[in-house]
């Protein structure tokens, strides 16, 4: 029997993975998208320590390598239902049930949607949540970001580089994002800032055309002509496998610096824990620490 089973092939997965094996466990990694969660998205990655530059995809890479190396290979297989309590617990795909002795819950977070009018209509044409991934199909076309954190600054500033005009949307006048990306964004000419607006309606025919802005100010509403749309505004938990299970809150995995959750066992690392920080380098050490944490409650 599977010692661990790990759900989810981020930096939270993949570290938890890392240090399991090394402790004497036997591990399966499961995935059921891209292996390197949402940092495979990210062009440059500045804040990770002894990796200035490298970009998400090769730092994915690396993590998948790594893992490889210590006999780990991560398989593309989508978690359908998860039995978690009791000492065996029982991890269900569509081509097999796993028994496993310990549970690492390392699912993320996906895309927040604006949920308006013409959002599912365009997704794909014009609409899109990945910057990195769909730029080059506007080039020297007009775009517009919607969101106020450093995501929809960085994807701004990236596409800046290829299109003619960038609008960003903002639903206030103060930014989440850091000072420097904020003060990147302005200093860029073709860069234009569409504050105290939300977006009410996506139009277009085959393909997005405009978007339709409402006012948070009382102000009439505004039509911008443009060729795509990019939505960063945050991301929620993938928990809804485990409601009803484990507990929540706010739609996050409840659990402690330990990753401990309310079910013996059960772990929970990286975004879709409880926490106040979410960024690369600590859903790294919550997938560390998992790991080590999955080795003493097996031991």
């Amino acid at each position: 029997m599977t010692d661990l089973v790990i759900i989810g092939a981020g930096p939270a997965g993949f570290s938890a993975a890392i240090y399991a094996v090394r402790a004497g466990l036997s591990v399966r990694l499961l995935e059921n998208s891209l292996f390197g969660g949402q940092i495979i998205n990210t062009p440059d990655v500045d804040n990770y320590p002894g990796l200035p530059g490298i970009s998400g995809a090769e730092f994915a890479m690396k993590l998948y390598e790594h893992a490889a190396k210590l006999g780990v290979e991560p398989e593309t297989a989508a978690v359908s239902k998860a039995e978690l309590s009791g000492d065996i617990k029982n991890i269900f795909t569509e081509k097999e049930i796993i028994p496993c002795r310990s549970v690492i819950i390392a699912t993320g977070a996906s895309h927040r949607k604006l949920g308006c009018p013409g959002e599912e209509e365009f997704t794909g044409k014009g609409v899109s949540y990945c910057a990195t991934c769909d730029g080059a199909f506007f080039k020297g076309k007009t775009v517009a970001v919607n969101g106020g954190g450093n995501t929809a600054l960085e994807d701004a500033l990236f596409l800046s580089n290829m299109c003619e005009k960038v609008y960003i949307i903002h639903r206030r006048e103060g930014f989440r994002a850091d000072n420097a990306n904020l003060k990147a964004a302005k200093a860029r000419e073709n860069i234009e800032f569409v504050l105290n607006r939300t977006v009410a309606q996506i139009k277009g025919g085959e393909k997005v055309e405009s978007v339709l802005l409402s006012s948070t100010t009382g102000e009439p509403d505004l039509e911008l002509a443009v060729d795509g749309l990019f939505v960063a505004i945050g991301f929620h938990p993938n928990t809804e496998l485990f409601e009803g299970q484990l507990e929540l809150e706010g739609g996050y995995i409840k659990a402690g610096e330990n990753c401990r959750t309310s079910i013996p066992g059960v772990f929970a690392a990286g975004d879709v824990r409880t926490k106040e920080v979410r960024q690369l380098i600590t859903a790294a050490a919550d997938g560390a620490v998992a790991g080590v944490e999955a080795g003493k409650y097996l031991a």
